[in-house]
């Protein structure tokens, strides 16, 4: 069992899966900091300061100034704008995802494309097409 464990380890798809999974949680790191440090502060522009994190409803009795608050409470919180950082998390996630898909699959298809071959040149009879032709030229006059 411990043999097929190491086998099972060894593999290349597992060495694959485990870089993966690890760039996938630096990546994102950098998603939530992207979302929280540049895409919110402009969304807070154009809409004149609201910060969807701190949108939150209290589904309990009270009045709470954060959701952590409430959450230490021990009230249930509806929190819509978490929902809404989560998906605009989703989606520039995937953008990425689709950016770099994209890439690869211009990179194989330059890396499948077979090399350029110069069209053919019609060079002209051959030598034995003249061969040829003079033969019959010359059996038509004897």
């Amino acid at each position: 069992m411990i043999n097929e464990f190491k086998d099972f380890i060894a593999k290349g798809n597992v060495m694959d899966m485990a870089v993966g999974i690890i760039i996938g949680a630096a990546f994102t790191a950098i998603v939530q900091s992207l979302v929280g440090d540049i895409i919110n502060p402009i969304i807070a522009l154009f809409t004149g300061g609201i910060d969807f994190s701190g949108w939150f409803y209290v589904l309990g009795d009270g009045e709470f100034a954060s959701i952590e608050a409430a959450t230490e409470a021990g009230v249930p919180v509806f929190a819509v704008g978490q929902f809404i950082m989560a998906v605009v998390n989703f989606l520039i996630i995937a953008f990425v995802v689709f950016m770099l898909v994209k890439m690869v699959n211009r990179v194989k298809a330059a890396a499948e494309k077979p090399d350029e071959v110069a069209p053919e040149v019609d060079s002209g009879p051959s030598q034995l097409d003249v061969l040829l032709e003079i033969r019959d030229s010359l059996k038509a006059r004897g």
